[in-house]
């Protein structure tokens, strides 16, 4: 199913800005990958809980559907396959949780060292748009909603000598390749600055927005011509908050500038320290204010679509990880629903007339007892 995007890129007047803010809630319908169900490996401590298969990641899943867990997401083909699509489609119709995307794995294999679809070498690219194309396939026939694809180990450590230029295009001609192989098929593209690599390429909101753009330039089939013609993003965009926060990016801003141009099919949630490496923490545990302008970012522009938890609790159940993610963000969504929207719009057109109004207020909205602060006053 694909989900129209278009109305992301529409631009309102502050009066009409105003209505939408009182009128349209974001609908959190929260998502969570498969693969941090089970602990992943790490180069510096053993693994603190027993690895797990499929079955018993899944019996994790199916009693978090009563809390609020409304879909899946799984790698191709280690997590999810032809083998085991059985049991994914029993869980499915026994939960009411639905498979929401199924991701290439094009990160992890030994063959991919040098990378997949910017791969130099013309046998490991085919694999790996091979790869592509076969998870491309399985999205259409499960019906989902997109394909996200992360090129973790596309880029390289020393740029010296190295032709970006030819590598960018490899990727985005690969990509292409796979799309019209399955026509009507969506990307939900995630940037990540760095790591595994030194430098991954596309890596950031913007590159994302751009890669996109050259994508949809180089696709043939009919099929997805039509949907272009038609206005649809073929190519989107699925931001991680510690990937955006890894770049130094700002999170309403990315996240705005991923709906202007009506891109964003999905979003990954946590939490991250500015830059670092990539924590994946629950959402809230730091800035929570952050979430919260993130979160007032997507209402103004009417984001509809899922809300991915993306988290690596290493050290708690991931149940409770889970559980704690989406409360954190119901608790943020509560919060910018009860603000006074008029203000902030005027405030955001007469700044002059509103210094460190925002910020006043802002305090106030997050205080235990308001009431014990000096009034704040009102704007004209």
């Amino acid at each position: 199913m694909l989900r129209d995007l278009r109305s992301q890129s529409l631009r309102r007047t502050p009066d009409e800005l105003v209505q939408h803010l009182k009128s349209f809630e974001l609908d959190l319908k929260f998502s969570a990958g498969v693969w941090f169900f089970s602990p992943a490996p790490s180069r510096f401590h053993e693994r603190y809980k027993p690895v797990l298969d499929i079955a018993a990641r899944l019996e994790i899943a199916a009693p978090l559907k009563a809390y609020g867990l409304g879909a899946m997401e799984a790698h191709y083909p280690n997590e999810i396959n032809a083998r085991n699509l059985d049991r994914w489609q029993k869980f499915t119709r026994d939960t009411g949780i639905k498979i929401l995307t199924v991701i290439p794995l094009l990160f992890w294999d030994e063959q991919f060292e040098w990378g997949s679809l910017s791969n130099p070498n013309p046998a490991i690219r085919r694999a790996a748009m091979e790869r592509t194309r076969e998870a491309a396939q399985l999205n259409r026939e499960l019906d989902t909603e997109f394909m996200i694809v992360w090129p973790g180990i596309d880029g390289y450590e020393n740029a010296f000598g190295v032709d970006l230029r030819a590598a960018r295009d490899r990727f985005a001609s690969g990509l292409a390749e796979a799309l019209d192989a399955v026509p009507g098929v969506r990307v939900a593209f995630e940037p990540k600055p760095y790591e595994p690599r030194g430098h991954i390429l596309y890596g950031s909101t913007s590159e994302g927005i751009l890669l996109g753009e050259k994508v949809e330039r180089l696709l043939q089939h009919p099929v997805n011509k039509k949907l272009l013609d038609e206005g649809h993003a073929l190519v989107a965009l699925n931001p991680e908050v510690g990937h955006i926060l890894m770049g130094y990016e700002d999170l309403p801003y990315a996240y705005g500038l991923a709906m202007e141009y009506g891109r964003l099919a999905h979003i990954h949630l946590n939490s991250q320290p500015l830059g670092n490496y990539d924590q994946d923490l629950n959402v809230g545990v730091i800035s929570t204010e952050a979430t919260e302008a993130m979160l007032y970012a997507l209402k103004m522009y009417g984001y509809a679509g899922w809300f991915g938890i993306d988290i690596n609790p290493e050290r708690m159940p991931v149940d409770t990880a889970l559980k704690i993610s989406m409360d954190a963000l119901r608790a943020a969504n509560d919060r910018i629903n009860s603000l006074d929207h008029e203000a902030f719009v005027w405030a955001s057109e007469h700044p002059d007339q509103a210094r460190g109004w925002v910020e006043a207020y802002l305090i106030r909205a997050r205080a235990a007892h308001p009431e014990n602060l000096p009034a704040l006053p009102k704007l004209k």
